[in-house]
């Protein structure tokens, strides 16, 4: 590949993507077909909101490669199910060896679950009010920030609501994560969901 390591880069298949997101090809896939694409349903935002919480001082091609996993443990990331995880459920994640074994991560994910089925609107009414208007394609990655006035409004308020492990920095990777703001760099192939799926 080629490329400015801060800008776009040409991958072996000839297509300009961000720098993080050519390789290996469990990122090219979750970059091309999924990051920045819209996300709208109860169960996709909360694996979302999930695995931004277990990312937290990880690397994200950890989580990537545990996502299955992941899915197993958390029962699809249906919010009902998860609530309903008692004592013995966070022991037998504790034992699972396929995701990250953090228990205060762990019993955040299920206390998150419940603040879900607590909400008196649906989960992506709330976070996608925090969506900020369009703004100009970053060239590189250093126009990205870690942090918006969107996404501290957000963290205040899904903390409000019992959320855990959803600081600022958080908030905003679910917001790139799913579709709230467009990160993928100008000149990427992928910005503005240019074939490629949503949920």
């Amino acid at each position: 590949m080629s490329g400015s390591a801060a800008g776009p880069v040409i991958g072996d298949d000839g297509r300009a993507r961000c720098p993080w997101g050519d390789a290996p090809p469990i990122y090219r896939a979750y970059h091309d077909t999924e990051w920045g694409s819209r996300v709208t349903s109860t169960r996709d935002l909360f694996e979302r909101i999930s695995l931004e919480a277990f990312q937290s001082g990880l690397s994200w091609l950890t989580i990537l490669r545990k996502r299955e996993a992941f899915r197993v443990a958390f029962a699809g990331f249906d919010p009902a199910a998860v609530a309903a995880y008692e004592p013995p459920d966070v022991d037998r994640l504790l034992a699972d060896p396929g995701i990250v074994r953090n228990r205060a991560k762990i019993q955040a994910t299920i206390t998150n679950a419940r603040a879900v089925q607590a909400l008196d609107v649906p989960l992506p009414e709330l976070v996608w009010d925090f969506a900020p208007p369009p703004r100009p394609a970053p060239r590189s990655l250093s126009d990205i920030p870690a942090t918006t006035p969107e996404s501290v409004a957000m963290a205040k308020e899904l903390k409000g609501r019992g959320f855990r492990f959803v600081g600022p920095t958080t908030a905003y990777a679910l917001m790139q994560a799913a579709g709230l703001v467009d990160d993928h760099l100008s000149g990427c192939w992928a910005r503005g969901g240019v074939n490629r799926g949503a949920s």
